[in-house]
């Protein structure tokens, strides 16, 4: 409740101030994290605990934010970007997670199942500061539909990339060709097995309100969907993450189109409006509370180079994925490539690595290096980069 307040009241002050509230929650956190404030130090002791924290983002709030996305994103605008959403959600995260692995390998020094299971973690990205940010300023929706549906799919693939590097990499090296063939063989079980729990119960729940012209109810469905979706999904070891996001799509299409009214659909948009709020507010408190735990000992030169390795395999990976789209102007791929921020879920996942994981402090070093760099200082220049660009400018046209 005394992290609640806290959170809720930066919120409160970064709105009044017209500053981006993520940004200001990273912040206070960090202050709080190395301050060591008396009545704030049982609760951020209890909270970031390993354990406390994994099991707060990915198994409460990581449906919530995955399934409040999917209900808001209209199908047809995500078909209609469909060419950059699947070249930077599976073309670029592929070849993200490569390169970074490989940077991590050779430049970084880290063995190389730890070398990858950072780049796993690096190839997720998390527009949810830099979409309240781009809605602020007038940017086309299509460049918020473009990195919201590249998130909404990338997760899901960083996190089948991260169980295959830090559980199965050594395994399937061992094994030559047939460990390649093998690997992609998980990755596909992980992959299709989310999308067919997800496409079910989708399909399942949208039917359900048909039945019924009860908002409350209605409400309590799409949480019995999210959270259903995310841990049947896990308890027969497929991805979760994409259970979610294509059961949400389908409910929030499809269901919503043959089942629900406009006073429904306006509760149901309401209640995770407020869900998710508070769900960020507390996500983004604790990554900066998180630094109580990181052992930085001096490695502000290896810490510079991941970063910077970081950034140049977005560029890298994006640039190439979407060379042979049409329609994505230069300065669009600017935008999109500086806007790929790293958030909570990296550190999460980074965190859920046993003790016994050899490299665990270099990983969740650097992940939290690369997270708050990119939420703070990438997160400050987004909007001078925008007015640069001319972005949110109203065309001549219109």
């Amino acid at each position: 409740m005394i992290l609640l307040a806290v959170s809720v009241a930066v919120v409160a002050a970064a709105k009044k101030l017209n500053l981006a509230y993520s940004i200001a929650l990273v912040v206070v956190g960090l202050a709080l994290g190395v301050a060591q404030v008396p009545f704030l130090e049982d609760a951020e002791a209890f909270i970031t605990q390993s354990n406390v924290f994994q099991a707060i983002i990915i198994s409460l709030f990581l449906p919530i934010l995955l399934g409040d996305a999917t209900l808001k994103l209209p199908f047809k605008h995500l078909m209609d970007q469909r060419g950059p959403v699947l070249a930077l959600a599976f073309g670029g995260t592929l070849l993200s997670f490569a390169l970074i692995g490989a940077g991590a390998y050779y430049v970084l020094g880290l063995p190389l199942v730890v070398a990858f299971t950072f780049a796993a973690l690096m190839s997720a990205t998390d527009p949810i500061s830099v979409i309240s940010i781009f809605k602020s300023v007038g940017v086309p929706k299509r460049i918020v539909t473009i990195i919201e549906g590249e998130s909404l799919f990338n997760d899901g693939i960083a996190v089948v990339l991260f169980q295959i590097a830090s559980v199965y990499l050594l395994s399937y090296l061992e094994m030559g060709w047939a460990g390649l063939g093998s690997g992609l063989l998980l990755f596909l079980k992980f992959s299709l097995g989310g999308i067919a729990i997800g496409a079910a119960l989708g399909y399942v729940f949208s039917q359900l309100v048909r039945l019924y012209d009860d908002y409350p109810l209605e409400i309590a469905f799409s949480i019995l969907l999210f959270f259903g979706c995310f841990f049947i999904a896990e308890h027969f070891h497929v991805s979760g993450v994409v259970a979610v996001v294509v059961g949400g799509l389908i409910f929030g299409n499809y269901g919503a189109r043959i089942g629900m009214s406009e006073t429904t659909k306006t509760n149901i948009n309401s209640f995770w409006d407020v869900v998710t709020l508070i769900a960020n507010s507390f996500i983004f408190l604790m990554v900066g509370l998180e630094i109580r735990h990181i052992d930085f000992g001096e490695r502000w030169g290896t810490i510079a180079l991941a970063i910077l390795l970081v950034l140049a395999a977005r560029t890298a990976a994006l640039y190439a994925s979407t060379a042979f789209v049409r329609g994505l102007p230069g300065s669009w791929k600017v935008l999109l490539n500086w806007g790929g921020l790293k958030g909570s879920l990296s550190i999460a996942l980074a965190l859920s690595l046993p003790p016994t994981f050899e490299g665990r402090a270099d990983v969740l070093l650097f992940t939290f290096s690369v997270v708050v760099f990119s939420l703070i200082v990438q997160g400050l220049t987004i909007v001078p980069l925008i007015r640069k660009l001319r972005i949110g400018e109203p065309s001549p046209e219109a």
